[in-house]
């Protein structure tokens, strides 16, 4: 008699019920659909409802649903033409008012989704995206580093009371300090050395390696061409690592973000099929300046032209007139290490704010010599627009820059602190750009593509044909050639596939194009494994041994050669995900997790099954296979 414990069966049981659930949510389509968010100022409400309703009315769409949530609208569309339609009308309709974005919505039963069952990732391949190759100004961030040094240069001199007529920059990037007469230059060039490099600013990192020379009464401060170097480099590094965080913060799936040559980035994300609103999510540059207010009347040092030298005019948010605000920034967006979204005192909107230790002693040493003073955030956004200029896109940039009302510093403080004066949307979205830190360049969209979701379902349709093929084949194969014994490895080929299925959606796994060869492949070395089992019951039943004996004695002897040729494909699979990218990274994904539940199936579950079919059998004479 065959044995085989109660709880084994009772783990296929489970695994088998698990696998089941979670596999589910890939017979769920999705809804191709319409987004609706609402702009600083608006809601969504039931008067958007009406005007959402009126235009697809008069696009001639009929919707499957309209859903309303706390801070957008999805409107669910029957197929990708109703889609297209809705967008550009709703666009039309609702104009700056909304945001409104392609999107795909999920069909997944409330029920799968409180046990967490959600359908596979799948990739750009599969799904539809945008490719985008991006060019890094990186002579931007060469002045954005230069001006900082500026800027910490007169602070300096200004703090330790060395006078002088000006600092300046050269066509070579380096810095002239021209000192007043009487100075010692060799004392002041003490004094700078040793602040830019030991202080540093939010723009010059400690160690800068400046150089600095003195002739008459200047200093020349240089910077070496590996410092230019160096500053390009970072620029680079860090918009990749802001590029992440943003969309990390929005939730794409397995994105691609990686640097193409010195100063390129590839952006790939899946499932994204609005261009206009990608670009916004990865050209968003909103950030927010500190500064203090300059005393005296705005409007009229702008009426008559005399406005103070220190100070900068900017506009107070929603028109409210013009604010004087000093030209030093005490602390900005790229300063911050981390950014949420709060509640003032009177319940109002707000973002909790933490800076670096730097800007935050400097934050502290201002509070506590301006106690009583005013101080203003200035909240500044580079928007990009596309325009059609005799019939050829223009792409420009629109910098808004406004002031929240001035506030009185009530009491000292530094590195965390609270900002308000931003509506609800605003101040989360200002805290996920802020969390994800400030672009150290801006970036020029050279390259863009879009993998339309019908190419998307092209690959799938062709990907599941290949899958079901070599499943199939494999399945006449069985039967034929092992009768009962086939049909075994058939039910167990059967739950691999949905094994796998279900262990890529419970974690998230990304299935590409690549992803469906490695599932072939699994179905491919799941029947090497059962091969071998039937093959040595066949050599057992040869050699003369009894058929239940056979049975036992084939699947022992085969289990240890399954485990080995699988561990030795395991590894290969592992080193293939660690050092491969891309496509290659898809099919190893795929192929590891086949490997541990082919091995289950093979090893486990047809012997389970086996067992159950032969193993109440006495008197047992031959086998069907």
């Amino acid at each position: 008699m065959l044995e085989f414990p109660r709880w084994k069966y009772a783990l296929i049981l489970i695994v088998v019920l698990a696998s089941a659930l979670y596999a589910l949510p890939n017979l769920y389509p999705q809804d191709p659909s319409v987004q609706i968010t609402a702009n600083r100022g608006f809601a969504i409400d039931a008067a958007l409802r009406g005007r959402v309703d009126t235009a697809l009315k008069a696009a001639g769409v009929q919707p499957k649903a309209v859903e309303a949530e706390a801070a957008s609208m999805l409107v669910r569309l029957p197929g990708l033409d109703a889609q297209t339609k809705a967008n550009d009308a709703l666009r039309a309709a609702l104009g700056e008012d909304y945001l409104v974005a392609l999107n795909l919505a999920s069909t997944v039963p409330d029920w799968l989704g409180n046990v967490g069952a959600r359908p596979m990732v799948q990739g750009l391949d599969l799904q539809g995206g945008v490719h985008f190759v991006l060019q890094v100004d990186q002579k931007a961030a060469l002045d954005k580093r230069i001006e900082g040094y500026l800027e910490d240069t007169r602070v300096t001199l200004r703090d330790k009371s060395v006078r002088y007529t000006a600092v300046e920059r050269r066509p070579d990037n380096s810095i002239v300090v021209t000192l007043a007469e009487g100075q010692d230059t060799a004392a002041a060039q003490k004094v700078l050395a040793a602040t830019l490099s030991a202080r540093g600013s939010a723009n010059a990192l400690p160690g800068t390696g400046l150089s600095y020379q003195t002739s008459g009464n200047q200093i020349i401060i240089g910077l070496p061409q590996a410092e230019l170097d160096q500053i390009a480099g970072e620029a680079i590094e860090q918009n990749l690592t802001t590029l992440r965080n943003r969309v990390n913060e929005i939730g794409v799936a397995e994105p691609i973000i990686q640097r193409q040559g010195n100063d390129r980035v590839v952006v790939q994300l899946p499932g994204v099929q609005d261009t206009a609103e990608a670009k916004r999510l990865i050209g968003a540059t909103a950030t927010l300046e500190f500064r203090a207010v300059v005393e005296g009347n705005a409007a009229d040092a702008v009426a008559s032209g005399r406005i103070p030298p220190e100070a900068k005019v900017f506009q107070l948010r929603d028109n409210a007139g013009p604010v004087l605000l000093n030209k030093r920034v005490l602390a900005s967006g790229d300063e911050m290490v981390n950014a949420r979204v709060g509640v003032d005192n009177n319940g109002l909107p707000a973002v909790d704010v933490t800076l670096n230790n730097i800007a935050g002693q400097r934050m502290f040493d201002y509070t506590s010599a301006n106690v009583g003073k005013l101080m203003s955030v200035v909240y500044i956004e580079r928007v990009p627009t596309v325009t059609m200029v005799d019939g050829k896109e223009v792409r420009s940039v629109r910098v808004r820059e406004e002031a929240l009302a001035p506030t009185r510093i009530a009491g000292v403080f530094g590195k965390n602190f609270q900002t308000t004066g931003l509506e609800k949307t605003e101040a989360e979205n200002l805290a996920k750009l802020l969390r994800a830190g400030s672009l150290a360049a801006p970036m020029d969209f050279i390259e863009e593509r879009v993998v339309g979701p019908s190419l998307g379902a092209e690959n799938v349709a062709r990907g599941t044909k290949a899958v079901v093929y070599s499943f199939v084949f494999a399945l006449a194969f069985f039967l034929v050639y092992y009768r009962m014994f086939g049909l075994i490895t058939c039910v167990a080929l059967l739950l691999n596939l949905v094994m796998v299925v279900a262990v890529m959606s419970l974690f998230g796994a990304t299935m590409t194009l690549p992803g469906f060869a490695g599932l072939a492949l699994t179905i491919g070395m799941s029947v090497d494994a059962n091969v071998l089992i039937n093959e040595r019951i066949r050599e057992e039943l040869r050699a003369g041994v009894p058929p239940l004996a056979s049975i036992a004695t084939g699947y022992e002897k085969a289990s240890g050669t399954i485990f080995d040729s699988n561990m030795t494909a395991l590894l290969a699979g592992v080193a293939l995900y660690a050092f491969g990218t891309g496509p290659l990274k898809g099919f190893a994904i795929t192929m590891v997790i086949g490997i541990l539940t082919s091995v289950f199936t093979a090893v486990t579950v047809s012997r389970g099954l086996a067992t159950l079919i032969y193993g109440r059998r006495r008197k047992l004479k031959s086998l069907a296979i």
